[in-house]
């Protein structure tokens, strides 16, 4: 295995683990990042055309964040405005940590609008967004509230799916 089969791996075990589920198949047509969809609710990865392995975390992080009832049946493009954006990137972050990923799998440099080395450099420097709302549904805390729950605070999430 090479090493970015190593890394796809390493992430789909991951996602499956969580309870997301994930298919290997072809992905044809306009995607939002190449050879990645969802089909209801289902990630579709298709290994040839994928460019880079960390998107598959963060479009499982806009699946990650929806409620079950809204993840079941996502399809296509997930990015649901700019509060669910932040939540996909900050949960994205927290898995590829969580996975000992380096932050570069993740913030890759082929997107993010040319602002990936913004993202490793302010979320490596404990600079997050998006880790409100993710405590707002339960799914992480910031350093106050975890420590009033006695919890490990983001990037440890408290779930890895949003339960409601």
């Amino acid at each position: 295995m090479s090493g970015l089969e190593d890394v796809t791996a390493t992430i789909v075990a991951f996602l499956r683990e969580i309870g997301l589920e994930v298919r290997e198949g072809p992905v044809d047509g306009k995607t939002f990042v190449p050879g990645i969809t969802v089909q209801d609710g289902v990630l579709v990865f298709d290994p040839v055309s994928m460019t880079y392995p960390g998107d598959l975390l963060h479009e499982a992080g806009h699946l990650a964040v929806k409620t079950p009832a809204e993840r079941e049946s996502a399809s296509a493009d997930l990015g649901d405005g700019p509060a669910d954006e932040m939540m996909a990137i900050a949960w994205s972050y927290a898995a590829g940590v969580h996975l000992g990923l380096p932050p570069e799998v993740v913030f890759h440099d082929g997107g993010y609008k040319g602002g990936s080395r913004s993202l490793i450099e302010n979320f490596t420097a404990g600079h997050y967004f998006g880790v409100p709302m993710l405590q707002w549904v339960g799914m992480a805390y910031e350093p106050r509230r975890a420590e009033e729950l006695g919890v490990l605070p983001y990037p440890v999430m408290a779930r890895w799916l949003r339960a409601t």
